[in-house]
């Protein structure tokens, strides 16, 4: 298609691909990763299954991280259908988070302008058939890929894939990151394989969904914010906060730099005053991994 593939403003304008030096660095071993499993704390372990429809419609279920060991666990990765996140990467492997930094300031420095102002990140590590829903990330994103082969569909950002009310309950944690999506927009993605040592950037907000390319798959996904997208996400905060009290707020695209920074403003204090509370902290958890059971989970017992 050529229309712009985002409404927002950024230095990224189309999902594009840069090398990367991780992979040589030893990080996606099976012996690094069966350690790191073993250390990594538990709090901050994501473990989810998705399942999905004829209509790509997705359910989300969650697990806990169970008991086995590090290489245990990895084997029930390997051969299951799971898709782990091991959150704050920055503090649970400081080792591979300043490997990554290095290697980001190379990518921010493909893009003029772009200036990051917090940097956090995620390891993922997901199942040889494992796919993840259309959804959107509330920050700028590079993912850096380093073991297995992955696809990655990046979608327009316009409001007919991204509907700014579900971006406000997104960025308001009143759900998860995923959002309504229709068959028809495969015809609008921009497809992208990623192979170990790439990286892969796409427009801020920009919507995308993953498929895994029949390989267990290893890659450090990291968020990043620049004052723009942090203006931008207090804004559809305060937004939210609104719109729930029955306003119809404009939508940001329409605001200027002046008007976001204020409502940035405004969302620190209603954050303070608990003016909306999140409502996907407390998700059941009803399996846990096990390199025996089918798609590599079986059913939490007590």
């Amino acid at each position: 298609m050529t229309a712009a593939r985002t409404r927002y403003a950024g230095p990224i304008t189309e999902a594009r691909i840069h090398p990367h030096g991780l992979v040589d660095q030893g990080f996606a071993t099976d012996e690094a990763l069966a350690d790191i499993l073993d250390r990594y704390p538990a709090g901050l372990f994501d473990i989810n299954l998705y399942d999905y429809d004829d209509a790509g419609q997705v359910s989300l279920r969650t697990g806990a991280r169970g008991r086995l060991n590090g290489a245990e666990l990895l084997a029930a990765i390997q051969q299951g259908r799971l898709w782990v996140n091991l959150r704050e990467v920055e503090t649970g492997w400081p080792e591979l988070w300043a490997a990554a930094m290095a290697e980001f300031g190379k990518v921010q420095g493909a893009y003029a302008g772009m200036r990051a102002v917090r940097n956090a990140g995620q390891l993922i590590l997901s199942s040889p058939k494992a796919r993840v829903p259309y959804h959107f990330d509330a920050a700028g994103v590079v993912l850096f890929h380093m073991r297995g082969r992955k696809r990655i569909y990046v979608y327009p950002g316009d409001e007919a894939h991204l509907a700014e009310i579900d971006m406000e309950q997104v960025v308001a944690r009143q759900t998860t990151e995923e959002l309504p999506y229709d068959l028809a927009f495969e015809a609008d993605a921009q497809v992208m394989d990623l192979e170990p040592g790439q990286a892969l950037t796409w427009p801020l907000y920009a919507p995308h969904r993953v498929e895994n390319l029949d390989r267990f798959c290893v890659s450090l996904s990291m968020d990043f914010q620049t004052w723009p997208s942090r203006f931008r996400n207090g804004a559809l905060f305060t937004n939210a906060v609104l719109r729930r009290a029955g306003a119809r707020p404009r939508f940001t695209d329409a605001m200027s730099t002046p008007e976001l920074a204020a409502r940035w403003a405004a969302s620190l204090a209603l954050k303070r005053a608990g003016a909306m509370k999140s409502r996907i902290a407390g998700f059941e958890r009803d399996f846990e991994p096990d390199a025996a059971a089918a798609d590599g989970a079986r059913p939490l017992t007590a």
